[in-house]
């Protein structure tokens, strides 16, 4: 089980990237009490990548690499406005960060081209991803901010189905907590990452491994 000095995996939804609500979910970010990593969503660099796939006639496996990219080119203009953001590209740099005080934000390409445990394709986004990490990294939980609300221990199944996350979430979240924070969750998010406590509703999910 995660230990109470393991890190919280944040993953900021794309969605959010048109929103007055995305500076004040990175205000409260800054203020986490323990060792943090933040997973961007793709935004509308991802939706380009999609919006071009059929016109370029490029398979999934190439789209899944560029959306991977798109998520970097999130986080790259997430790190020019906020300074408290260090871009990280490997697990080494991930806990430099941290033992440094520094809240990371992941740049996913290197490490997701070369892991063998991830299925590239549109069912694994970056939801997929950041349980991906979270698994890697130990985390004390994994929240997703996204632009819907859940209702408090919303089984995982259903959450599926209704598209909140990706098909393939549940083969890579493992044994992490699961949280997801909508509009209603922010009110009280600064406050309660002061306390080291994660906002959002309890996701209801069962322990699932990626088969080989």
């Amino acid at each position: 089980m995660p230990s109470n000095s393991a890190p919280l995996i944040v993953k900021l939804g794309g969605s959010l990237h048109a929103s007055p609500a995305l500076a004040d979910w990175l205000t409260a970010l800054k203020g986490y009490s323990g060792p943090l990593t933040i997973v961007s969503g793709g935004g509308p660099f991802a939706n380009a990548v999609r919006a071009a796939q059929p016109v370029m006639r490029y398979d999934d496996r190439t789209a899944h690499a560029m959306a991977v990219l798109a998520m970097e080119q999130y986080a790259l203009a997430l790190a020019n406005r906020e300074p408290a953001l260090e871009l990280v590209a490997s697990l080494d740099a991930i806990r430099s960060a941290h033992a440094r005080g520094r809240v990371a934000l992941w740049r996913a390409s290197a490490m997701v081209a070369n892991a063998d445990d991830i299925a590239p394709g549109w069912d694994v986004t970056s939801d997929s991803l950041a349980a991906w990490l979270a698994t890697k990294t130990g985390a004390r939980a994994l929240l997703l901010i996204k632009s819907v609300d859940v209702d408090e221990g919303a089984p995982l199944n259903e959450i599926v189905r209704k598209g909140v996350v990706d098909p393939a979430f549940p083969d890579y979240l493992d044994e992490t907590p699961l949280f997801i924070a909508g509009p209603s969750s922010l009110p009280l998010a600064a406050a309660l990452l002061a306390e080291g406590v994660t906002p959002g509703s309890a996701i209801a999910t069962l322990p699932t491994r990626k088969s080989a």
